[in-house]
């Protein structure tokens, strides 16, 4: 009789410990207000079930597509090889006498020319120009390597000024992005501003007393007139806007030809880029066998050799970087396609069948996270997350996750609680969006795995602290 009453006790312990932890976390979403669509799933490292809010409806992810992204990456190609074909310069005969040079993009996406670059470096490619010829026809960036998909479908207009809408190319450079620094003047005044001069600034900002800094810039698609406007106070550190760069192939090739002008080198003709425009073949749904191969160009002059992809992974995760994600997913495309975003989701696709989570759970338009298409269910994603979690790589991508109170997109967060350096989970912040999934551990000891959204959110509320407040009672409970 004791041996069963002590079996029972056993059973009943996990189906508690599951009510207290599903009736906290309905509680504190309660207290959250009307309006909010949260959705949740959380499991022990035996797969139970502890506590679930909506776990089958589909949610806006955010910035937790990178996860997909990332981990298509490790399940389709070798992340310890270069990530991608480095960028490459080549000379072309034009008829002219002088020859033309051809900046050539493979899809790396950290190729700098920063005055500290120590790898990767735009200023190699511009030396072995240098050390071939002092005087060149036309500047020509190529980013033809993928199709030309710079911003892809659900992404809001009004990012493409932002550093987080900065246009995708297969030739990138410095993030593609462009620097504007904003120094106050005298209160009344308008301030300096300082950039590269690839745009041309209309500077409407003023320099206040006793004020807060209030910049804003705005420039019109394909437009290379930034408008500033705002406020900057008085004796304020400067400013720096990074904004996006909508022909990143043609911005390369701009920037190329500073430095081989910087080296001696006149540069006679324009500046020009070449894209390869998107077909029907670059649709794995439209297309009858292999993509069409591409004529040979002319052989490099000199080639970059960039770091391992995982490298690239960890930047990825860690920092949310939007940009990276979407190369890797066209990487990932390039490995059996042509490179297009339609290539890649069929990777992400196919990763996800393998994992178990059905099709209906998941419907995805990007890499990053951007998109307002793009839907996971909590389930579907804890499922996912599981599967990542007993492959062979798994252990090596969990790491490239935030930390929470340690690194990443969660250093402030979770600081000082129990999950302190016991949550590894990738964010996600869109409009009226929040999510964060990935592992925790328990009281006891054990990882569970998560996932939580939270949709629609309204205006003035924020969803991420009560998520987190969530997490933490289920920690405690388990």
């Amino acid at each position: 009789m004791r041996l069963l009453v002590l079996a029972a006790a056993l059973l009943s312990a996990p189906v508690l410990a599951q009510a207290t932890a599903q009736g906290d976390v309905a509680a504190i979403l309660a207290a959250a207000g009307p309006g909010t669509r949260f959705g949740l799933m959380v499991v022990d490292d035996g797969g139970r079930t502890i506590a679930e809010v909506n776990p089958d409806e589909r949610f806006i992810p955010a910035s937790n597509t990178k996860m997909f992204t990332t981990a298509a990456a490790y399940a389709t190609l070798d992340m310890q090889a270069p990530a991608g074909t480095g960028a490459s310069v080549r000379l072309e005969p034009d008829g002219r006498g002088a020859p033309g040079v051809v900046l050539v993009g493979g899809g790396d996406a950290r190729l700098s020319s920063a005055p500290d670059c120590a790898a990767d470096c735009l200023s190699t490619l511009a030396d072995a120009v240098a050390a071939r010829t002092r005087i060149v026809g036309d500047v020509a960036g190529d980013d033809s390597a993928f199709p030309d998909q710079r911003w892809s479908p659900g992404m809001s207009w009004n990012n493409i000024p932002t550093r987080s809408g900065t246009g995708v190319s297969a030739l990138t450079l410095d993030n593609n992005e462009a620097v504007l620094t904003v120094t106050p003047g005298a209160a009344g005044t308008m301030p300096a501003v300082a950039s590269d001069g690839y745009y041309t600034v209309d500077n409407r900002v003023l320099t206040v007393a006793g004020a807060k800094n209030a910049l804003s810039y705005d420039r019109a698609p394909n437009s290379r007139v930034v408008r500033l406007t705002g406020t900057i106070a008085a004796g304020a550190e400067p400013q720096r806007l990074r904004m996006g760069i909508d022909d990143p192939a043609y911005h390369a090739a701009w920037r190329f030809a500073q430095l081989l002008r910087a080296r001696g080198v006149r540069v006679t003709g324009a500046i020009t880029a070449r894209h390869r425009p998107l077909t029907p073949a670059d649709d794995p749904a439209m297309r009858e066998g292999a993509p069409a191969a591409r004529p040979p160009a002319e052989p490099a002059l000199a080639t970059l050799t960039p770091g391992p992809l995982a490298a690239d992974v960890v930047t990825i995760n860690k920092t949310s970087q939007n940009l990276h994600a979407e190369l890797l997913l066209r990487l990932v495309g390039a490995r059996d396609g042509s490179g297009s975003i339609a290539d890649g989701q069929a990777q992400v696709g196919a990763m996800l069948a393998r994992a178990g989570v059905p099709r209906w759970a998941y419907d995805f338009s990007d890499g990053s996270g951007m998109s307002s298409y793009n839907r996971i269910s909590p389930r579907g994603a804890v499922t996912f997350l599981r599967w990542v979690a007993a492959q062979p790589w798994g252990a090596e991508w969990r790491a490239s996750l935030p930390v929470g109170g340690q690194d990443g997109t969660l250093a402030r967060a979770f600081r000082g609680t129990a999950l302190d350096g016991r949550i590894f989970a990738k964010t996600g912040t869109l409009n009226a969006t929040n999510a964060l999934a990935g592992y925790l551990v328990g009281a006891s000891g054990r990882t569970l795995t998560f996932a939580f959204y939270a949709n629609d959110v309204p205006q003035d509320a924020g969803a991420a602290a009560v998520m987190y407040k969530a997490l933490l009672k289920v920690a405690a409970a388990n």
